[in-house]
């Protein structure tokens, strides 16, 4: 008898539909086709096991199951569960008129129980748009599911829940959530604030800056002066998600199984900070069977790369593309996959081996040819790509002891938030541009226009500076960005002259400041 069932197969971070068919006729043979890998091959014992242990069996003839459409590969053991029903389907144990209105995802322990998968949310959209009346889920991944309406997901524990409900002898109780509610109750949470950071006011401007216009900075100063406690609050100040850019990011973590259970939807910008010892795939994403690196677990959030130096050189150069099309291409001899990477990157430094080069009280021990080998390890592309460079001078013991609340995380979000509410209004006719870091060349003649005054301002750093023709495009987007702060239509020579000042760490002039 033939029976077909549906399941999905997630292709970056889209799902397509899978049509498990199986056909069961005389014979001995057992045939599993449609370029499925070896997590799939291996499925006939645990699904064995499991029918059996529900009270079911493994039929004892020529069974022949094809996963369409055959040219996209099959990966993992989330095919468990529709391999499983499908023979009992066409083996005739099972009857049922259902098979065609559900999505079915999971993995089978050898006892019939249903372990979670990735990918459930990708696959839920796309089940909804496919029309089908439901999904069915192990439990654990039901929330995750239950993001995306007009679908009844069901979350069950064991394989004997799902055939009952299939034949009708039980219902299965519907997971739902109200995601609105959810997103708005948690969007606010933090255990971090700016309040807590004792003086840098110039690096809090700077990051205000940079998260107002999403602008990529890098850090460079001593140890213990706060570089990271800085970075690590930038999330705090940026913008609250938006419903479709928390589903969007929840996607990439979904695939890349980094959800928890309880995490239905991410209602927080996401903040990654690998080691510098990670490798060049799992920075960007790839891999025998690809996933999205920690470029794209960024996406609509922070990259921090801390001690940016110690990483391989290999490993940041791969970054130049993703910084400048905020996507990431893995392209393999047989099929090539695309992950969405806009992130914010926020780099830090020291600016020798000891340290201490250029710090107010503490001599640095490095000889010349250190300190310069030492900046050479970023190459100078790479830097032209990030907006803004600060260097950052240690507390004083005085400030430090200081009593006084710092201004909270709140009232620079709101400044924030207002400057990018002038941007998307700029640029609402625009397609994927919703920030000033992102304006092209053409965007940047529109928007900036420069008067006299500031014409022979840049023409002076420029000259003085060495700099790029993409470091002089960074410098504009930056004073539009310093200029919506203000609340100003045009840029003036003091926006202008301050965005010229976050390039002062250039390599030209780095060791001279």
């Amino acid at each position: 008898m033939f029976t077909k069932t549906y399941a999905s197969a997630v292709h970056g971070i889209n799902a397509v539909t899978i049509s498990v068919e199986a056909d069961v006729t005389k014979g001995i043979k057992y045939l599993l086709v449609g370029l499925p890998d070896n997590a799939v091959k291996e499925s006939q014992q645990r699904i064995e096991s499991a029918l059996r242990i529900t009270g079911y069996k493994w039929p004892k003839t020529k069974i022949v199951i094809n996963m369409a459409p055959a040219d996209i590969r099959k990966e993992g053991a989330a095919y468990d569960l529709p391999l499983a029903i499908a023979v009992l389907g066409a083996s005739e144990q099972i009857r049922t008129e259902r098979f065609d209105k559900y999505v079915m995802m999971g993995e089978l322990s050898l006892d019939g129980s249903l372990q979670p998968v990735r990918g459930v949310l990708p696959i839920a959209v796309n089940a909804r748009k496919e029309g089908f009346e439901g999904f069915i889920v192990p439990r654990a991944n039901a929330r995750e599911a239950a993001v995306v309406d007009k679908l009844k997901i069901f979350g069950v524990d064991t394989l004997r829940e799902v055939i009952d409900f299939l034949e009708g002898r039980t219902e299965l109780h519907q997971t739902v959530v109200d995601t609105r509610t959810e997103f708005l109750s948690r969007v606010e949470c933090s255990g971090v604030d700016f309040n807590e950071v004792k003086g840098q006011e110039n690096v809090k401007r700077a990051l205000e800056i940079a998260a107002a216009g999403s602008h990529n900075i890098i850090l460079i100063g001593p140890p213990g002066s706060g570089k990271t406690m800085l970075a690590r609050r930038v999330p705090t100040i940026l913008p609250p998600f938006t419903l479709k850019e928390a589903l969007e990011t929840t996607k990439i973590h979904s695939v890349a199984g980094k959800l928890d259970k309880h995490t239905s939807l991410m209602s927080q910008r996401p903040f990654r900070s690998p080691h510098h010892t990670i490798s060049q795939a799992a920075l960007v994403g790839g891999g025998s069977v690809p996933q999205p690196g920690e470029i794209s677990l960024a996406h609509n959030g922070v990259l921090f790369l801390d001690e940016l130096p110690e990483f391989k050189r290999s490993v940041l150069e791969v970054m130049r593309q993703p910084l400048e099309d905020r996507r990431i291409s893995v392209s393999r001899a047989k099929f090539s996959v695309e992950y969405p990477a806009g992130f914010m990157l926020i780099a830090s430094m020291n600016p020798c081996p000891c340290g201490y080069y250029n710090h107010p009280s503490k001599d640095c021990v490095c000889h010349p040819g250190q300190v310069q080998k030492y900046l050479n390890r970023i190459s100078g592309p790479l830097l032209d790509r990030i907006d803004i460079h600060l260097e950052v001078v240690p507390v004083p013991f005085k400030k430090l002891n200081e009593r006084d609340i710092s201004e909270p995380s709140s009232l620079i979000r709101e400044r924030v938030v207002m400057a990018r509410m002038i941007q998307e209004k700029r640029f609402e006719g625009e397609t994927g541009v919703y920030c000033n870091a992102m304006m092209g060349s053409g965007l940047i003649r529109k928007h900036v226009e420069l008067d006299a005054t500031g014409r022979e301002l840049i023409k002076n750093a420029i000259e003085k500076l060495g700099l790029s023709a993409r470091a002089y495009d960074r410098i504009l987007k930056v004073s539009r960005t310093i200029a919506d702060l203000d609340g100003s239509e045009r840029v003036e020579s003091c926006h202008l002259s301050e965005a010229i000042h976050y390039r002062s760490l250039d390599r030209e002039c780095w060791g001279a400041c």
